[in-house]
């Protein structure tokens, strides 16, 4: 049960973020309360490698998305990233990598 408590902790911000997409309607003010969100979660728990998770995943799922709104699997009303997707939208895929990395070192400690 330990396992899943600490799980939970580490996607807490993740939940913030998702939570925060319709009360802040101002793209770049949600992508700054992103950058803000992943800057203390940094902070307040260091993990080896995280920064490169962080990294390859902003830019791993920017390359996806864009694939995915290319072939029509996808469609945002809020494209303010290129006019096809929300700024804010990379920044939280980047810290999902996290979240998710963390999530599968706690599983196979």
């Amino acid at each position: 049960m330990q396992k899943i408590a600490r799980i939970f902790l580490n996607f807490i911000p993740v939940l913030i973020m998702i939570g925060f997409v319709p009360l802040i309607q101002n793209d770049y003010l949600l992508t700054l309360f992103y950058i803000i969100v992943i800057f203390i979660s940094l902070r307040v728990k260091k993990v080896k490698n995280d920064n490169t998770l962080l990294v390859v995943g902003f830019f791993v799922m920017t390359i996806s998305e864009l694939i995915f709104i290319k072939t029509g699997v996808e469609t945002f009303t809020r494209n303010s990233l290129f006019g096809l997707m929300p700024l804010w939208l990379p920044f939280l895929w980047a810290y999902g990598f996290v979240a998710m990395s963390r999530g599968i070192r706690i599983i196979e400690q």
